[in-house]
């Protein structure tokens, strides 16, 4: 089977590997707090029309809540960092390096380090969650400057 989301990783041991494993809670110095994000409390960015961007930063990884509303274009482009491509709600058409497809509820697309790719909805909204790794350069500033405002109303709260 070539999909990787069905292919068992195998242990160094040529096992499968265990649960005690996988869930110890044992290893190495936390490398910060933990904390918490309310996705609907973060303010939509529009960097273009239509395109509404709510990134939470993590320290190795990045998850960006995307909303397309009918007629909003990504237009093609690349970057370095991989990203996974999340469909939650609705519909948009996604082009992976010429693959053109609608994708759905669901549906997911991996899209590897400088490869080609962009999405548009035509009378449809859509509600996906892209995966950076590392962080998307380009939505650092804004993933700093929200969780930044989140960390003053939170201490404005208390």
């Amino acid at each position: 089977m070539s999909d990787a989301a069905h292919q068992q990783p195998a242990a160094e041991d040529g096992s499968l590997g265990d649960a005690a494993s996988h869930f110890t809670t044992e290893g190495g110095t936390p490398a910060g707090p933990g904390r918490y994000v309310n996705v609907d409390a973060l303010t939509p960015v529009e960097f273009l029309p239509g395109l509404g961007f709510r990134p939470v930063l993590g320290q190795k990884a990045m998850t960006n809540f995307v909303s397309f509303e009918p007629g909003a274009v990504a237009p093609r482009h690349v970057h370095e960092e991989e990203q996974i491509v999340v469909v939650i709600e609705g519909e948009f058409t996604f082009d992976l390096d010429g693959d053109v497809r609608v994708m759905r509820k669901g549906d997911v697309a991996v899209v590897p380090s400088w490869v080609p790719h962009g999405a548009w909805t035509t009378d449809t909204h859509c509600l996906e969650i892209d995966v950076f790794s590392p962080p998307r350069s380009s939505l650092l500033k804004l993933a700093e400057a929200q969780a930044a405002e989140s960390a003053a109303d939170a201490a404005g709260e208390e």
